[in-house]
């Protein structure tokens, strides 16, 4: 019969995988950088991810209770204890129901108040944009009316300038011709 041995003189290990040495984590930081590069020894392998845990329930209560504890003297001794018991647990389920309506109405709070929120944020944001339309219309109108009265200003001054042409070439004509004719007065 032949015994397998590894490197480390351990018989029935297959060989190829080594022994890990044993490292204890004094510290959480510690614990973590060792849990790390457990993971990443073999990046392929899926990393366990646990689920998230449940919340606790409480028992329902019973629809039929077998046990009604009387309000006769002389119970026995037993009779306490169990009764310690169910009270506890039926404190606990109040607790319980008590502390469900309170996270259901803060969650209904916390809705409402983001609901306004988006409510006044859509409004200040509808305020503004009809702000800058105003005011990009401001713009085109001043625009516009500037354009018009260069057009009125061109149409005037293309009127008023055919005749400063026309003085300027007359006078260009009378630079050209001499300003004093010899021998006539």
């Amino acid at each position: 019969m032949a015994v397998i041995k590894e490197k480390d003189g351990r018989p029935g290990k297959p060989p190829g995988k080594e022994s890990q040495p044993l490292i204890i984590a004094k510290t959480p930081a510690e614990e973590q950088r060792l849990k790390l590069e457990r993971l990443m020894r073999n990046p392929d392998k899926p990393a366990p991810i646990p689920d998230r845990p449940k919340e606790w329930n409480p028992r329902a209560p019973p629809e039929f209770v077998r046990d009604v504890m009387g309000s006769s003297a002389g119970a026995g001794s037993g009779e306490f204890h169990v009764y310690r018991h169910l009270r506890r647990r039926e404190y606990q389920r109040q607790d319980f129901l008590d502390k469900t309506t309170e996270k259901q109405k803060m969650d209904l709070d916390y809705l409402d108040k983001v609901s306004d929120n988006q409510q006044a944020a859509d409004e200040r944001t509808a305020k503004r944009r009809k702000k800058r339309e105003k005011l990009k219309q401001k713009k085109l109108m001043a625009k516009k009316s500037k354009q018009d009265a260069n057009k009125g200003e061109d149409s005037e001054k293309s009127s008023s300038s055919s005749e400063e042409d026309d003085q300027e070439r007359e006078a260009e004509d009378d630079a050209e011709a001499p300003s004093f004719v010899m021998g006539k007065r």
